[in-house]
């Protein structure tokens, strides 16, 4: 859209129910989004969730639902009541009546440990979709850990999670991590196989042959380097706890950061991987989608040429 400013004239600011006039075609959440530009995606998508935004006087919460020129909107509460707690390191970057897909911060753990006192990102999303229905719920798919940062799914009912973990291989396309690794690898890709097991002390071990373990295959292509790192385009084919955190110390090149898989340095003062990209087949509509997470900035600085 050409204007930066909302295409609506606002009649009443005062009070808590605001009325504004659409101006041009556009779907409801564009439109919200321009009029309530003081406030975040998460938010305004919070007070369409939960039926505050009424259009020619019928309560809609269609994302998509269709909005013409002379069409009256009106929202409940003023902006200041509208406003919800935000979202602490994490982003929705899409959601419907099946999924959610956010973009999760490093540092921020997926779910709760065992004294379950810690915010997560599936503790903020559970209050988050409870504020449209206090019945609704959140599954976790997959975990990220604490550090990674990137791309995560959820299921935002049983039987889509169940459908996602029970069809994961068939569903999931493609998972593309990036990894700043220590030292300068050589090959310019390569293919790691392994089985893995757990220790009592919770560390992952790698073992080059079938030891009753979990087969595990990881995939690299090394995108660029300097003498003292480089960084990695990793593909998943199988998904297996700190799968590509072991095979990066078994290839001689420690993610950095990972101390507890061999590493020495930390220059990011995190660890270096970030799942970039998840492409999978919806579980409803059948349609493939694509989300991806831009590689920080500190992992392409730190492989510049010295």
């Amino acid at each position: 859209m050409k204007n930066k400013r909302p295409n609506a004239t606002n009649k009443n600011k005062t009070f808590r129910e605001t009325e504004y006039i659409v101006k041009e075609d556009i779907e409801l959440l564009p439109f919200l989004l321009q009029t309530l530009n003081n406030q975040s995606r998460n938010s305004v998508k919070s007070i369409l969730t939960r039926g505050q935004v009424s259009v020619d006087g019928k309560v809609i919460t269609k994302h998509n639902h269709p909005l013409t020129s002379g069409t009256k909107i009106s929202i409940q509460g003023n902006q200041s009541a509208m406003k919800e707690r935000a979202l602490v390191g994490l982003e929705i970057i899409h959601e419907d009546e099946d999924i959610l897909v956010v973009e999760k911060e490093a540092g921020m753990l997926s779910m709760a440990t065992d004294n379950g006192q810690e915010v997560t990102v599936y503790s903020q999303l559970r209050h988050y979709v409870r504020q449209s229905n206090p019945q609704n719920r959140v599954f976790i798919v997959h975990r990220l850990d604490r550090d990674t940062s990137g791309v995560m799914l959820f299921a935002k009912n049983e039987k889509t999670k169940q459908y996602l973990q029970e069809n994961w291989k068939n569903v999931v396309i493609e998972r593309m991590y990036t990894a700043l690794v220590e030292g300068e690898v050589k090959k310019e890709k390569g293919t790691i196989t392994s089985w893995l097991t757990e220790s009592k002390t919770f560390k992952i071990h790698s073992c080059p042959f079938d030891n009753g373990g979990k087969k595990a295959i990881t995939h690299y292509k090394k995108i660029r380097s300097n003498r003292n790192y480089s960084l990695l385009e990793v593909n998943l084919e199988t998904g297996r706890k700190n799968q590509i955190r072991v095979h990066m110390e078994e290839i001689g090149h420690p993610i950095v950061g990972d101390k507890k898989y061999g590493a020495s340095s930390n220059p990011l003062k995190r660890l270096g991987l970030h799942a970039t990209s998840l492409i999978f087949v919806h579980p409803t509509t059948k349609k493939r989608m694509k989300f991806t997470s831009k590689v920080p900035k500190k992992f392409i600085k730190a492989t510049k040429a010295q």
